[in-house]
């Protein structure tokens, strides 16, 4: 094995950063929410579109495989696949491509509409004063309606990974876990990481900021 070749990776570690960043944040946040805790689901909240807007910056300026453009594929593409008739390439499929799009669109929508929602007692998002009395509404329905799309996409994620992995024996948990596939041709050595840990302070920055900034609720008196 080359040099090249030992540095050369599938998924980057940012990518896989937001990939178990998720995994592990989404089920506490429904957790949390379930319990009560709102203070804790506040911050995974926080975490989650942190990962989420990192992750469609990424998209741009990561590493090969986790660019949009190496995995967003036209229609004909994805039917030829469906039939069988293209080829297998490295990273996500066609139709794995666009289901990465509409899970990040789903986790975009619910992170953000928490931003303005209330749970009508302890709660309120620090949006929610910035907010029209109708927008709050809309708000808290599509946080509620992008959950329960979460989970259909979440289910046929999973089931689409069992079936690469044991049906296909593709280790794609492996891949998502070390960042390297055996066999797999076509890979390259990933961007420099200062690269996304500036993306990341920038991102994270401009939410903390927001949030400083958010409109206070009106006084009493």
């Amino acid at each position: 094995m080359t040099a090249q070749e030992r540095k050369a990776v599938l998924w980057d570690w940012p990518t896989r950063l937001f990939h178990w960043g998720v995994v592990i944040c989404l089920p506490l946040a429904w957790w949390t929410a379930e319990e009560g805790q709102m203070n804790r689901h506040k911050w995974l909240g926080y975490t989650v579109l942190v990962l989420v807007v990192f992750r469609i910056f990424w998209g741009f300026l990561g590493s090969r495989h986790s660019r949009f453009a190496d995995f967003l594929r036209g229609p004909r593409t994805v039917w030829a696949w469906l039939r069988g008739a293209a080829p297998d390439v490295p990273g996500h499929n066609p139709l794995g491509g666009w289901s990465v799009l509409v899970l990040l669109a789903l986790l975009l929508a619910q992170s953000v509409s928490g931003l303005f929602n209330t749970d009508d007692l302890l709660f309120r998002g620090p949006f929610h004063y910035a907010a029209s009395t109708e927008l709050q509404g809309f708000m808290g329905e599509l946080h509620e309606w992008a959950f329960d799309a979460l989970l259909v996409m979440i289910a046929l994620h999973l089931a689409a990974v069992a079936w690469h992995q044991w049906g296909r024996g593709e280790p794609l948990i492996q891949a998502m876990l070390r960042g390297r596939s055996e066999g797999r041709s076509g890979l390259q050595a990933p961007v420099p990481a200062w690269r996304a840990l500036v993306l990341l302070a920038l991102v994270g920055g401009a939410l903390a900021t927001a949030v400083a900034l958010a409109p206070q609720p009106p006084r009493l008196w």
